[in-house]
């Protein structure tokens, strides 16, 4: 450990103690979405720092039920790695009192960068944008359904959207607005959803890797709050089958020159070419993308048409039913619409970007606009992939997003999604949804 880095472990593990911190969790989210942690007290924060901790390969093989596959470069019971937490993201958890969190890089024993990191996917991707000039903003939306302690009674059972949701759970939402900006998150808005039970909360845009952090410590305040209203959260994307799910819309925006490249143009709704580019690599990827951000066999339970949930595969200004929703004004970004809370947020956000710059390469233009619900035009544009099968073989065809994830961890999403396509093949999507529920 060089001495920059062992002072700012000092540094780290005294602020730390002085909130009474005594143990810090460090987390990955695998190829099933799963965040999964090792913790390690506070005292040895120095070691982890310069050492790393040890964890097993394998859980890039995991499943969602917690059973593994295996794949061509990955699987089994051999290997180690070791998990490096970076420390700038560190924080008390404001529910979780005596805990903190960090999210953790995945390195080899000898140093090198584990190629299967999706973290480290992110950082890749986002430096590529980098090196052609192009800075990053990026957020997700995270929406949850809130039960009692059962997990069968809604926690309230209020209006879509409606105020009576906030006056019942009042105490609850004002303890997780708290928890969220006492760990320093910029919260944009909190609000009801449509589904019974159902909430979402915004934050604020940052960079790529950022964002996907920041969206695992949201999740994980979302159910320390929770738990101590006696509540549970659930993030899945098919709570109850034949109802509105739980989405994590991705918003991106791309910038050169502190300029962003989603408005004052003089293309179609003040798009710049380049900015139109990038956004059609996207929309033409996004049917191998769902294996990323809508991952599950529950996420197509949720792709549903006329439900805002993204299930056509096109583009439109400020079109909610449309996969991909280019967000006007003084904060224009694109809204990917059918990504969920299965989707690991570091796969994700890389793939995406790689879409965006593979189309920026290509100088991609975009296809007609569509206004209004597709599912009623005349001629509707295709839906993306139905079923996870059809959403892995568009995965399987994507030379973008292989060459971008390199062959280990693209061959390990590969058989991880392959698995579950087959674990789940003869189940009805009731019992698709209870296997589920509370696994994310």
């Amino acid at each position: 450990m060089d001495d920059e880095l062992l002072a700012q472990s000092h540094l780290t593990r005294a602020q730390l103690a002085a909130e009474g911190v005594v143990g810090l969790a460090l987390s990955w989210v695998d190829n099933a979405g799963i965040t999964r942690t090792k913790a390690v007290p506070l005292r040895r924060l120095d070691q982890a720092v310069r050492d790393g901790v040890g964890m097993s390969p394998v859980f890039d093989v995991f499943l969602v039920d917690d059973s593994t596959t295996t794949s061509r470069f990955l699987g089994g019971p051999d290997g180690d790695l070791r998990l490096f937490p970076d420390l700038e993201r560190a924080v008390p958890l404001a529910a979780q009192p005596g805990w903190a969190w960090a999210p953790a890089d995945r390195y080899a024993q000898d140093g090198t960068p584990h190629p299967a990191c999706q973290r480290l996917f992110a950082r890749r991707m986002t430096e590529q944008a980098r090196a052609r000039g192009l800075s990053l903003l990026a957020a997700y939306e995270v929406e949850w359904v809130l039960r009692r302690p059962d997990g069968t009674d809604p926690a309230e059972n209020g209006p879509a959207y409606g105020l009576h949701r906030l006056t019942d759970l009042s105490d609850y939402l004002r303890d997780l607005l708290q928890a969220l900006e006492t760990q320093g998150l910029d919260v944009q808005q909190i609000h009801p959803e449509y589904a019974a039970g159902q909430f979402e909360v915004s934050v604020a845009a940052e960079e790529p890797v950022a964002a996907a952090d920041t969206t695992v410590l949201v999740r994980q305040t979302v159910r320390g709050v929770s738990a101590r209203h006696g509540l549970r959260a659930s993030f899945a994307p098919s709570f109850e089958p034949g109802t509105v799910g739980n989405g994590a819309h991705l918003h991106l925006s791309a910038w050169r020159d502190g300029r962003n490249l989603m408005t004052g143009g003089e293309g179609r709704h003040q798009l710049t070419k380049e900015g139109e580019s990038f956004l059609a690599g996207i929309l033409d990827e996004l049917p191998a993308l769902l294996v990323l951000g809508a991952p599950s066999p529950a996420s197509h339970l949720r792709l549903v048409p006329s439900h805002w949930a993204g299930a056509y595969h096109c583009w439109g200004p400020e079109n909610r039913e449309a996969a991909l929703r280019l967000v006007s004004g003084r904060s224009a970004n694109a809204e990917i619409k059918c990504f969920d809370g299965a989707a690991n947020p570091y796969l994700a956000l890389g793939g995406t970007i790689a879409a965006g710059l593979a189309g920026l390469d290509a100088a991609a233009t975009l296809p007609a606009e569509v206004n209004g619900d597709p599912a009623h035009l005349p001629t509707p544009p295709p839906r993306l992939p139905e079923t996870a099968p059809e959403a892995l073989a568009a995965f399987t065809r994507s030379t973008t997003l292989h060459q971008a994830l390199g062959d280990p961890l693209f061959h390990a999403i590969h058989s991880v999604r392959q698995a579950e396509s087959t674990l789940f093949a003869d189940q009805t999507p009731t019992q698709i949804t209870k296997a589920t529920r509370w696994r994310y």
